[in-house]
């Protein structure tokens, strides 16, 4: 399995962009996708994910400001982010497991550059 991510850039803050992340199979053999980012100098943090069924949340620092979603047609999640701040600043990598538990097979993209500055 394949998950490309894309879709990073410099954008100031307050901006929005979109990442995509291209599963290379049907996204419906996973349980649970979503992203962690990794800020320089930090630990990796969970974002967001969303769940088969729809299911989705975010982490509360981006809560009101970033939407996961999932398209099974396109075997793609996005992450929607707007009003961009400085701290989020980060390399954002999407994941794909195949169960709930942390053990069941993951999938890991290789990451996309996200930088908000102005």
């Amino acid at each position: 399995v394949q998950l490309q991510a894309s879709g990073g850039g410099l954008v100031p803050p307050g901006g929005s962009l979109r990442l995509s992340c291209a599963a290379s199979e049907s996204i419906l053999g996973f349980v649970i996708m979503g992203w962690y980012r990794q800020a320089p100098g930090k630990q990796t943090e969970w974002v967001a994910g969303t769940m088969s069924g729809d299911s989705t949340s975010v982490t509360d620092s981006v809560k009101g400001r970033f939407t996961i979603s999932r398209d099974s047609a396109k075997n793609t999640v996005y992450l929607q982010m707007n009003s961009l701040k400085p701290e989020d600043t980060a390399v954002y990598y999407c994941y794909a497991r195949r169960g709930r538990s942390e053990t069941a097979s993951s999938f890991w993209g290789q990451g996309t550059l996200v930088t908000v500055s102005s």
